[in-house]
């Protein structure tokens, strides 16, 4: 299993922002406890169709220092696609 994150291209609060994503919901927030983020900030069904986190440009660079891939905005687009929940419904 791998954790993803996209370049901090979002600006949002006065900082740039990026997707933290996993091929595993557990895994993700494994990732997210081990770097420090709340489990509050988690965003996912039934509020959004994929699991990910919403972090900072200074929490990527510790994501990627902890094993996080880097990938291009095509590379998130295609793994939010394979992790997405249909309809904001978890898989079985």
């Amino acid at each position: 299993m791998a954790v993803y994150v996209d370049a901090a291209i979002w600006k949002w609060a006065g900082h740039r922002w990026c997707h933290l994503m996993a091929d595993d919901t557990d895994e993700l927030h494994r990732f997210a406890a081990a770097l420090g983020v709340k489990r509050s900030s988690y965003q996912g069904p039934p509020r959004t169709s994929a699991p990910h986190y919403d972090i900072t440009g200074f929490e990527r660079d510790r994501a990627v220092r902890l094993g996080a891939i880097e990938c291009s905005r095509e590379e998130i687009v295609a793994i939010f696609r394979r992790v997405r929940v249909p309809n904001g419904k978890r898989r079985p």
